[in-house]
This record gives C-alpha cells, sequence and structure tokens, in this order.
C-alpha cells in the first residue's frame, strides 16, 4: 500500500503562482509514476500533469501546457507541481495520484491506484 498526502494549496490572485507538494509513504518502491488531478464543483476529474519515476518523462493537460511544471524526487519519494499565471479556472481541488502498473495512460485517472485527500487551489479575481 501507499498513502499519498498533498500541501501546499491555499488562495492566490489571478497571474500569481502556487507549488504543490506530494509526499508518498509506503512501499513507494513499487510506484511506476505520479499525477496531479483536478476537480471543481460540478466539473468532471480532469488531469493536470504526470511523471514517470524512472525517467522524469512528463505530461500535461492542454489547460496547463507551458503553465504548470511538474517534477518529481524519488530520494524524497515526492512529487510537486509549479504553477504560474494562474487563472479563475485553475480554481479546484488538486489530487496527487500514483500508479504502479507500467503501460497504463498517465492521463487517465482509471490509471492511478493511490489517491490522496486533495488540497484547494482557489484563484481570486
Amino acid at each position: 500500500q501507499v498513502q499519498l498526502v498533498e500541501s501546499g494549496g491555499g488562495l492566490v490572485q489571478v497571474g500569481g503562482s502556487l507549488s504543490l507538494s506530494c509526499i508518498a509513504s509506503g512501499e513507494t518502491w513499487s510506484l511506476y509514476g505520479m499525477g496531479w488531478f483536478r476537480q471543481s464543483p460540478g466539473k468532471e476529474r480532469e488531469f493536470v500533469a504526470a511523471v514517470t519515476r524512472a525517467t522524469g518523462t512528463t505530461y500535461y493537460g492542454d489547460s496547463v501546457k507551458g503553465r504548470f511544471i511538474v517534477s518529481r524526487d524519488n530520494t524524497k519519494s515526492a512529487m510537486y507541481l509549479r504553477s504560474t499565471s494562474l487563472k479563475p479556472e485553475d480554481t479546484a481541488v488538486y489530487y496527487c495520484a500514483a500508479r504502479s502498473r507500467y503501460g497504463l495512460e498517465p492521463a487517465q485517472a482509471i490509471s492511478y491506484d493511490y489517491w490522496g485527500q486533495g488540497t484547494q487551489v482557489t484563484v481570486s479575481a
């Protein structure tokens, strides 16, 4: 089993920046990749970004490309999301997720085995 804990959410103004962290514990050796998803009221969960554990290969959702950067630190079993040029539509609960299976689509929530509790990000106009 793997446990995930997100941190770093909060209130930020339009155009501002925010960094999120996700720390994994437990059987982290089994993880192949990690990702960020977000969900706002009345909307489906949306893929934000993902990174593979071994190679550091990154993936981004279209709505955040060029504004967000995902990274990982395997020594700390951590994943980070640096978000810049924030917009009101970035307001959501951001979830950290981790997957242990190879070959699955990193942008699909069903590919992930473990989820964090989420952290709220609010972008005010």
